[in-house]
């Protein structure tokens, strides 16, 4: 089935591995309202939770866009910071590793995020990580995520979220029909595109991140994005 942007996937098998990696900046730019914008309000947000002889982590990391921008935002070497990007799929591993070539403390590690560490860390990313880590495990991500944060560091998290009732999800699920239509997808490609997702994508409502974020530890929490369904969270230890 073909999903938009020349990306092909099977009913409930959405994945990012293979060729995915090579539109896979164009794909989310486009499918995902305010992404580009998002991605930047987290860039100017870690300016204040930086920590020398630290660590900063995004957790599916893809192409390496974002800590691409983080270094070139910030003086890591001065700082002693290094950012580690992590993801499960090896091609866009092997991808990012070339689009960050030649800066320093930056590092790429093809990975389970489940089965890491985030020790000594000021910073945590996570852009549409969560909602595909299995509903069972999620919390137990978290709240290592938690754990392994320094005092004072930060949490930032962008998902896809459910509505609080089936009236307030049937608007979302028309507002992103909507979306996805102005910006060129056709029918075909977004029903595909639903298919494939089926039982991959799994976000929970905004009520059940914030508990999930508050039984880790987190007290300090606060949406920093929101558009329509789509939701960006900043939670400090």
């Amino acid at each position: 089935m073909k999903t938009g942007d020349n990306i092909k996937s099977k009913n409930a098998s959405w994945s990012f591995r293979g060729e995915v990696f090579k539109n896979f900046d164009k794909h989310i730019q486009k499918s995902v309202p305010m992404y580009e914008e998002c991605r930047n309000l987290f860039l100017f947000l870690s300016d204040f939770f930086l920590q020398e002889n630290s660590k900063i982590f995004d957790l599916g990391s893809s192409t390496g866009t974002f800590l691409k921008m983080v270094s070139s935002r910030h003086d890591l070497k001065t700082k002693k910071i290094k950012c580690i990007g992590m993801d499960s799929v090896k091609e866009m591993i092997k991808y990012a590793k070339i689009n960050i070539k030649g800066r320093e403390n930056v590092v790429f590690k093809n990975c389970n995020i489940l089965k890491q560490n985030f020790k000594n860390s000021c910073i945590i990313s996570s852009f549409y990580t969560m909602q595909f880590i299995s509903p069972s495990k999620r919390q137990f991500l978290i709240n290592k995520i938690y754990k392994d944060l320094n005092w004072g560091g930060a949490f930032f998290m962008i998902e896809k979220v459910r509505g609080p009732d089936a009236r307030f999800q049937d608007i979302f699920n028309q507002f992103y029909i909507d979306y996805k239509i102005s910006k060129g997808y056709s029918a075909n490609e977004i029903i595909s595109k639903s298919r494939s997702l089926k039982s991959v994508l799994e976000p929970f409502s905004t009520k059940g991140n914030l508990d999930m974020l508050k039984r880790s530890g987190f007290k300090d929490i606060i949406t920093v994005f929101k558009y329509g369904n789509f939701e960006g969270f900043l939670a400090i230890k």
